[in-house]
């Protein structure tokens, strides 16, 4: 017997309808014509089901800066809460695709860093998300622990989070990093495109070969706070050096398989291979230039792409590392150029529904959609529990 929707059931629903058939008008627009065309794929009621009931916890969009680049900063001047068609984001679609849970990426460029700016641009950006959750207080709710992220997302809200992309952010100062964290910062990606003064980026020259010794006291002040390490940008020695020094598990907010697509902003697999012992989690991106097989990209540097090929990097990581350790950091608003079927954050479901048709169960759907973020960062809340509370030992057992 089929369960009568609930309200909410019903926006979503007309919003699923509306979004996919602007899903299959952009389909239709970007058709490169025969040789390459627009995939064709049904949302089973079954898939939806799945999809709906587990909890979608994106790992990266970029919508603040998005917001800041196009809108002045200004709700007014694009209220998402109507359709943005030059937007990857707006609710209809966060709503249409199941969205529970998203880090909104602070971004700000590593020119601030030249401009002694980048820790007063990234503030600004984080008092954009809560502004953001100020205007739309039905939709957004500021989360600063997994167990509020549980919460906001029973009370049917999108439980946000931020992350820092990129050390540049702290500009050298562990004050620094715990301001950003005490303003509701939940990552950092240790670098952005180019290197730091403490970590080497995945695209530029090595200068440090990793981390420094600064480089790892800024892991372990992020293990104290309960802030996750990011991975994503950062080379394989920073990775490899970070997975040493940590004593919590780490992210890689917004990174696909490097086996598959040999970009430097993926994850080779000797690091996919240390995940299991750490406990952490690949969140797989959606920029074609990411996800596109190293072959085809070869043949055709415009080559974008479907949402099969995000699946197979999704099915890499689970064959290294384990169904554990994968999960969902699209990028959207942040890229150039998307597969087929993932246009905008209304096309999750889609993912969901190939999951299901290769044979994934939902467990196994609802841990790749959030359920292993989630469990990350519940894992760093209680290592910083445990770290505060050795430290506190420390002091008292002093004479």
């Amino acid at each position: 017997m089929t369960k009568p929707l609930s309200p909410r059931n019903v926006v979503v629903s007309s919003c699923w309808t509306i979004v996919m058939a602007l899903c299959s008008a952009a389909l239709s627009q970007n058709d490169p014509g025969p040789a390459n065309p627009a995939p064709a794929i049904e949302i089973s009621a079954e898939a939806r089901e799945i999809h709906f009931s587990g909890m979608l916890f994106d790992g990266h969009n970029d919508l603040p800066w998005t917001m800041r680049a196009r809108a002045g900063s200004s709700f007014q001047r694009a209220d998402i809460r109507q359709p943005q068609p030059e937007f990857h984001t707006d609710i209809p679609r966060l709503q249409a695709g199941g969205v529970k849970a998203q880090f909104w990426s602070v971004y700000v460029p590593v020119s601030t860093r030249l401009e002694a700016s980048a820790l007063l641009t990234t503030l600004e950006q984080i008092d954009l998300v809560h502004e953001m959750c100020r205007q739309y207080p039905d939709v957004f709710e500021i989360a600063g622990t997994a167990d509020d992220v549980v919460r906001i997302v029973g009370e049917g809200r999108i439980a946000s989070l931020m992350g820092v992309e990129g050390g540049h952010s702290i500009e050298n100062s562990l004050e620094n990093l715990r301001r950003l964290y005490e303003r509701g910062a939940r990552y950092m990606t240790l670098t952005h495109s180019k290197n730091v003064e403490w970590a080497d980026s995945a695209t530029d020259e090595p200068q440090h070969q990793g981390l420094t010794d600064f480089g790892r006291e800024v892991v372990a002040e992020m293990n104290r706070l309960g802030m996750l390490v990011d991975l994503s940008h950062v080379s394989p020695k920073t990775m490899h050096d970070a997975l040493d020094a940590t004593r919590a598990p780490v992210i890689f907010s917004h990174s696909s398989a490097r086996a598959i697509c040999e970009h430097p902003r993926n994850v080779p697999d000797d690091v996919l291979q240390r995940l299991p012992e750490n406990g952490g989690v690949v969140m797989v991106n959606f920029m074609s230039g990411y996800i596109v097989p190293t072959d085809q990209l070869a043949a055709d540097r415009q080559a974008r792409g479907t949402f099969r090929d995000v699946v197979d990097h999704i099915e890499h990581i689970i064959r290294v590392a384990g169904i554990d350790h994968v999960g969902i950091g699209s990028d959207y608003d942040g890229v150039s150029r998307l597969p087929l079927g993932l246009e905008d954050v209304g096309c999750y479901p889609r993912l969901t529904e190939e999951l299901l048709q290769r044979g994934y169960d939902r467990e196994q759907i609802h841990k790749i959609l959030g359920g292993n973020a989630l469990r990350v960062l519940q894992s760093a809340e209680r290592v910083a529990e445990t770290l505060r509370e050795n430290a506190t030992s420390a002091r008292e057992d002093r004479p």
